[in-house]
Order: structure tokens, then C-alpha cells, then sequence
């Protein structure tokens, strides 16, 4: 009887597990925080082990201390596990550029037109504009455009016309820097107004090259070297004076030296050698968007990079879509447009804002993922927004330069005042430091001054004056602070303690309610009595009251009496009307504002 072969016995035991599957076991993914607990769960580990190595690192820490991804990584190393980053990256969903000079071609300058109301911006566009037009083509361009190129012998140059400074730093907010030179356009009969010192500082703050084109110079009452004069002081010094600002003197009514200043823009563009790579993919930003009928959302975009070609997946801010059609400024179809072209697209499915980023991507997937991560974080950011950015941490968030540097926009009622603060600001010297008063004027904060603050993370000081409603909005929402002061050494010894990191508690002032003075009444006795509106919050007899007129603050200090009706009240809350009398103060005018506030300390975060 023959016997087979014999049987193997099974092997008992576990099966030994691959290399690659060891591997994958030892590793911990981290969405860009962890806590304690998360990560000792993650690692099959005690959170009080991982508490223990953390102490080890001079960290004290609990179970639910969250840990960032460089402690979370040399915590896991200690364990021999290795931390993968699962946070969402754009860069994987983002198409991956090499950046060579080899490519880089020039491309035509992207020039914006500003200047103080009524100097002649709009007709000084209109002519440039008109000047460009082929006689056959007059009508072509109906509807108001923000942006268009114009041909100047042979050489194009793209104008961005945006509503004024504010808008311009706004989208600088958001990140898009389109402009390449800014005209500023000054009238020959008015000279320098406050709005073209304001245009001046936030130009200046985006590090652009300026134009003077002095207009109006057709009028007999013109005067364009008192124009010229008055630019010193600013710093912007014309050719004729040994300076470097081109100024053009012009006349949009008559046309006069619009070749002069075109010709002016080409040799600016020349010397600075503006040039981008035609090869890549397409990256720009939105000029302006808006809901068409027919054609659903529509935006303007201006290419800063690459070409984009209809067809293309793109992102734009927190929306999404493919190109279905593109039309330049006059409304011709096009099928690609290269750096520095204005184009408007059709085909997202929603509106963005003006200034978002706007990129080309692989894929109609690709462009919805990220779309909708950013739109998440958009959503995030806007429930921590209250947090205001304060002196105290914007200096800890420059500390890591090698200078750390503080920008300020200044604020006061007079001119006097004004300039004794920029003066002694000047002579502020802590090493290492470096300031720069970004606008300084007399007058109310502004919402304009909340922007140039939050774009360029610089604080407001305000020297006897207070915010605007308006102001007051952004500031809430953009988390600018604005410091107040009554005396000039306090702002500079504020200053300059925070530079040298040695700010003690900080008296932060929280404003309770205002309320507007729509009659006055003289009561005997007593003196001038406020028919009043409260507008927002409370106003209670127990806060410290001042009285702004014009954006200034004329009086300070506390209230003689509060009614409603003929009785005497505690407070009275927004919406309704109430009497009030100003402790030992008679002269209180129609208009004026009340504001309620007190004084709180809170220790600085140092």
C-alpha cells in the first residue's frame, strides 16, 4: 500500500503582518490640531504618558489641551509614530508652477486713475477712452465698464477704473495688488484737497509709482506750479524740480497732453519692466462681478499671469465654474487672453467679491473641493471676527523679523495737534523698531481709515476725535483697534512702551450707545435740556457721556439728569427718545452726537 505524500500541519499563531502594514499602523493623522486625549487614542497610549513627555518638553498640559502639528509631531516621535498631516493642503488641488525668467515675456502696464471729487477723473477716462476709439467703432462701447485697454502707438495699456481709494485698498485687502501705476489727478484751479492726500498715502501704502496729471490747466484761473509746490510736501517732487514724479499738465475738456501722459505711462512701464509668464495657467483677480438677466453671474477679471482659454475649470474666491465664454472691453468674443487683458467671463455658479483671487485648476472636481473648503473657512473666520487685532499683537505677530515694524494711521481734530503728534511720533527711537504713519488728517475716523488700518495691519490713534457710525462698523467687522487719547504724551509714551514689550494693564474703553440731539430747550434753573433719539445700545446715568460734534469731541464728562416724560430714569435703551442735561454744559447744538462710555481695565497681553 503505497502512502501519500504527508499533510502539512497548519502553523498556529498570528499571521506575521507586512512591513508596508506596520507602517501604516504607526501613523497618526493630524487635521492641523490635536488634543492630548485625541492623540494618545490615536497612538494606543494613556493620555497621561503623552502629558508626561509634554512635561519632559517643558509644556504643562491636560487631556483636552489642543496640540499644534509640530508639538503633535515630536510628541508622536517619542512613541515612534510618525504624524500625517490630514488637514485640507489647496496646493494638492492648485496646479504646480516652476518659475523661470526663461518664459517671462512683458506685458502691457496696469494703470489706475484717482483723485479728489470734482478734479476730472471721470472726464480725464472718458478722453483717454474716446481718443482710443476708430471712428466706425464710436458706439461699440455702451454700458459703463470698470475696466479696458487702450492702444498708444502700438503699445497697449490697461486702465482699471475702481470707485475711488477706498475701494483700491479694499481690494488690496483681499489680496489682489492689479495696479502697476497710479495717476493721480489733481485740478490746476484747486490745488491739493484732502481726498488727494488720502489717495497719496494709501498709494504709497501699495508701494505703486504715481503720475500727477494736473488737469484743468485749460482755465484761466489755473495755476499748475502752485500745484507742483504743493506736492513737496508730500514728498512727490516733479522733474523740473530735481525730483522723479512725472507730472503731466492736461486738459480733459480740451484734450491737450493726453499723449504726453500716455506717453508718460509707457516710459514708467519701460523702467520698471513689467512682465509675466504667457506659457502658465491662468491666475488674476475680479476688477467687479454682478448677476446679468440672461446671463446669470458675470464677472470682470484681470489676468496677472499665464493665458486663460474658454473652457477652463477655474476658482474664484469662494466660487466655482468653467469659462463658457469670454468678451473683451468692447464686447468682441474671444477665445484666450494673456497678462495685463481685462476679460469678462461667463459660466460661475455664483458671485464673487472684487479683489477675490481667481485661478485655473485641472478639473471641474478639483475646482468645486476647493471652492467649498474655502467657503468653510470663510465661515469660520467670520464667527471669530469679533477678536480685535490689537497694538499688543500685531507687534507679537511682526516679532519674528529682523525689524519689527508698526504702522499707524493718525487721526486729530486740529491741525496743530495733528502735526505735534507726527513730530514727536518721528523722533520715537527704540532699536530694532521701525515706524511708519501710513495717512494722517484732520477730521472723524472714517470707514476709509478702518480699511487703509486693516490692509496694511497698522492701529488708528485718534486724538480728540471719535469714528463715524460707518467707522464704527468696520471696525467691529474688520477687528481694527482704535485708540483714543486727550494728551499727546500718553500716546507716545503708549507707543513707545509697546515697542519696548513693557505695555502695562490696559484702560480699554467700551462704548455703550449714542443717541443724536434732534431739540433743544432752555429750562429755568437748569440750564439747556437735549430732546434726544437714542440710536444703538444704552445710555445710563451712570455712564461717562461726551458730546461729538462733527466727528469731534467737544465736551466730556457726566450727565445732570435723564428722562423719559416728566420721570427720572436709570437708562433708556435704543429707539427710544428721552431728555437729557449735560452736567454744568449749555452749549448743545441740533445735530450733535452723545456717546455713552466707560473705562475698563484689562491687562495686556504681552
Amino acid at each position: 500500500m503505497s502512502h501519500g505524500r504527508p499533510r502539512r500541519r497548519k502553523r498556529s499563531g498570528p499571521k506575521k503582518a507586512s512591513p508596508q502594514a506596520k507602517a501604516i499602523k504607526r501613523r497618526v493623522e493630524v487635521a492641523g490640531t490635536i488634543t492630548v486625549s485625541q492623540l494618545a487614542h490615536s497612538m494606543s497610549v494613556k493620555a497621561g504618558q503623552v502629558i508626561r513627555v509634554l512635561l519632559g518638553m517643558g509644556q504643562v498640559a491636560t487631556a483636552n489641551d489642543v496640540l499644534d502639528m509640530e508639538t503633535a509631531i515630536l510628541v508622536a516621535g517619542e512613541f515612534e509614530f510618525e504624524v500625517v498631516n490630514a488637514a485640507f493642503q489647496e496646493e494638492k488641488l492648485m496646479i504646480q508652477v516652476e518659475e523661470s525668467t526663461e518664459n517671462l515675456e512683458g506685458r502691457p502696464p496696469v494703470v489706475t486713475i484717482m483723485g479728489h471729487v470734482d478734479h476730472g477723473k471721470t472726464s480725464l477716462l472718458d478722453r483717454i477712452r474716446r481718443a482710443n476709439v476708430a471712428s466706425g467703432e464710436a458706439g461699440g462701447i455702451t454700458q459703463h465698464i470698470s475696466s479696458y485697454q487702450v492702444n498708444h502707438k502700438g503699445n497697449p495699456i490697461t486702465f482699471i477704473d475702481t470707485p475711488g481709494h477706498a475701494a483700491f485698498t479694499a481690494m488690496r485687502a483681499r489680496g489682489a495688488q492689479v495696479t502697476d501705476i497710479v495717476i493721480l489727478v489733481v485740478a490746476a484751479d484747486d490745488g491739493v484737497m484732502p481726498q488727494t492726500v488720502e489717495v497719496i498715502n494709501h498709494a504709497k501704502a501699495a508701494d505703486v509709482q504715481i503720475i500727477v496729471a494736473v488737469n484743468k490747466c485749460d482755465k484761466p484761473e489755473a495755476q499748475p506750479d502752485r500745484v507742483r509746490q504743493q506736492m513737496l510736501e508730500y514728498e512727490l517732487v516733479s522733474e523740473e524740480f530735481g525730483g522723479e514724479t512725472i507730472f503731466c499738465d492736461v486738459s480733459a475738456m480740451k484734450g491737450t497732453g493726453i499723449d504726453e501722459l500716455l506717453e508718460s505711462i509707457q516710459l514708467v512701464a519701460e523702467v520698471e519692466e513689467y512682465k509675466a509668464d504667457p506659457k502658465r495657467h491662468a491666475e488674476g483677480s475680479v476688477i467687479e462681478a454682478r448677476i446679468e438677466r440672461g446671463k446669470g453671474p458675470v464677472a470682470v477679471v484681470l489676468v496677472q499671469h499665464g493665458t486663460l482659454k474658454r473652457g477652463d475649470h477655474f476658482v474664484v474666491g469662494t466660487e466655482w465654474g468653467r469659462v463658457r465664454a469670454m468678451v473683451d472691453h468692447r464686447g468682441k468674443r474671444m477665445k484666450t487672453g494673456g497678462p495685463s487683458t481685462p476679460i469678462e467671463i461667463m459660466g460661475l455658479n455664483g458671485v464673487p467679491a472684487a479683489g477675490d483671487n481667481f485661478v485655473v485648476v485641472n478639473s471641474d472636481k478639483d475646482a468645486k473641493a476647493l471652492a467649498e473648503h474655502r467657503a468653510e473657512e470663510a465661515r469660520m473666520q467670520a464667527l471669530g471676527s469679533g477678536r480685535r487685532m490689537t497694538l499688543e499683537e500685531l507687534l507679537k505677530r511682526g516679532s519674528d523679523e529682523e525689524i519689527l515694524k508698526l504702522n499707524l494711521v493718525v487721526k486729530a481734530d486740529v491741525g496743530g495737534s495733528l502735526e505735534a503728534i507726527k513730530a514727536s511720533i518721528d523722533k520715537i527711537e527704540v532699536d530694532g523698531t521701525d515706524i511708519r504713519i501710513l495717512h494722517s488728517a484732520v477730521g472723524a475716523v472714517s470707514e476709509s481709515d478702518v480699511t487703509l488700518a486693516h490692509t496694511n495691519q497698522a492701529v488708528v490713534i485718534a486724538f480728540n476725535v471719535r469714528p463715524d457710525a460707518n467707522a464704527r462698523r468696520a471696525m467691529d467687522g474688520l477687528g481694527v483697534e482704535i485708540r483714543t487719547y486727550k494728551v499727546i504724551y500718553e500716546a507716545l509714551e503708549d507707543i513707545e512702551n509697546a515697542l519696548k514689550g513693557l505695555l502695562g494693564p490696559d484702560i480699554q474703553e467700551v462704548v455703550h450707545g449714542t443717541a443724536e440731539i434732534r431739540q433743544t430747550f432752555s429750562v429755568p434753573k437748569i440750564g439747556t435740556v437735549a430732546g434726544c433719539f437714542v440710536n444703538d445700545g444704552k445710555i445710563a446715568r451712570s455712564h461717562q457721556i461726551r458730546l461729538i460734534r462733527q466727528g469731534k469731541i467737544i465736551w466730556e464728562g457726566r450727565l445732570g439728569s435723564l428722562r423719559r416724560f416728566k420721570d427720572d430714569v436709570r437708562e433708556v435703551s435704543g429707539g427710544y427718545e428721552c431728555g437729557m442735561n449735560l452736567d454744568g454744559y449749555n452749549d448743545i447744538k441740533l445735530g450733535d452726537v452723545i456717546e455713552a462710555f466707560t473705562d475698563e481695565e484689562v491687562a495686556a497681553d504681552v
